[in-house]
């Protein structure tokens, strides 16, 4: 579209409007001597063609050192007022406004600039969007406490057991010899989650949504600790979310993450105790170990203690 701007860009700030329209009754002579920003004193063709028109070029924003330009005139005898190169243009064609302008831009051969081919929108790269992890239930000690404290994710999870909050109550329990005093020092000293869900009390008829992650427990197993911590997590068939030694310190809670929706060979859904017996049958073929039944529970509540040492798989972290 022509407009003022383009205009002034292809006459020297409007000076070629004002040497054009004064080259209509004198179209051998120069009409205009332009010396900086000054343009003399010209023929002015509404006033009788008498020399009374100073024409000059004018900085619109001086305090900017690239500041627009624009002709500007005052007639010395007074016989048109003050303006710029469009105010006399507009006196000297008797139009305003658009017409004005592709009156100008005809007579100075000005062309509307071609239109620039807007580059073809490229598909968004593809942006791999982490699914929300997973979430589920976290109880107050002691664990005669059924009702959820708030609701955590697995990275809270191993933010807790790797941080300060167990780690007093954790090196007390393993000086503990005596069996029942340290079962009843961790139920009455040690909060716990529920890896299954999301629950309104810990019970399995109040599950309110499932997080398709199961704890397994290996207890007694001080031995093959550290090569459980390098085998379990490398298992092609188990995708580890947490792996944490338990509070006594002689075995270990390893949290996987279980496949949504999986249904057995018939076609009807598998039920947490379905995988449990699926997970404990491999490991016990491939490991010899033998799972805790406690894990066949949705509602299982996991003792949560301090080991700095725990292994977090970082896909299951916060978004």
């Amino acid at each position: 579209m022509i407009d003022q701007n383009l205009i002034l860009s292809k006459t020297h700030a409007g000076t070629g409007i004002y040497s054009h329209i004064l080259r209509q009754g004198h179209p051998d002579e120069i009409v205009m001597r332009i010396s900086g920003r000054d343009c003399g004193v010209c023929r002015n063709p509404l006033a009788g063609d008498s020399e009374t028109l100073h024409i000059w070029i004018e900085r619109l924003q001086p305090e900017l050192k690239l500041s627009p330009e624009k002709a500007m005139h005052h007639d010395l005898s007074g016989t048109i007022p003050d303006g710029d190169c469009f105010d006399f243009a507009a006196r000297y064609y008797g139009l305003t406004g658009q017409p004005l302008l592709d009156r100008l831009a005809k007579e100075l051969f000005i062309k509307e600039p071609p239109q620039r081919k807007q580059p073809e929108e490229k598909p968004e790269d593809h942006k791999i969007v982490m699914p929300p992890p997973p979430k589920f239930s976290f109880f107050l000690h002691p664990i005669s406490n059924t009702r959820p404290h708030k609701t955590i994710t697995p990275e809270g999870a191993y933010r807790y057991i790797t941080g300060h909050y167990a780690r007093q109550r954790t090196e007390q329990l393993r000086t503990i010899t005596d069996s029942k005093k340290r079962g009843a020092f961790k139920c009455a000293n040690f909060d716990v989650a529920t890896f299954g869900g999301i629950f309104v009390t810990r019970k399995a008829g109040d599950l309110v949504t499932a997080s398709h992650l199961m704890v397994i427990d290996f207890d007694h197993i001080p031995d093959r600790i550290d090569e459980l911590k390098q085998k379990l997590p490398l298992d092609p068939m188990f995708e580890t979310v947490l792996l944490f030694r338990s509070p006594s310190g002689d075995g270990l809670k390893w949290v996987i993450g279980l496949v949504p929706d999986a249904c057995k060979a018939d076609g009807t859904p598998m039920t947490h105790l379905d995988i449990f017996r699926m997970v404990s049958f491999y490991l016990k073929k491939n490991y010899g170990l033998e799972a805790d039944p406690s894990g066949k529970d949705v509602c299982r509540a996991c003792f949560l203690p301090y080991d700095p040492d725990a292994i977090f798989n970082p896909f299951y972290g916060d978004v």
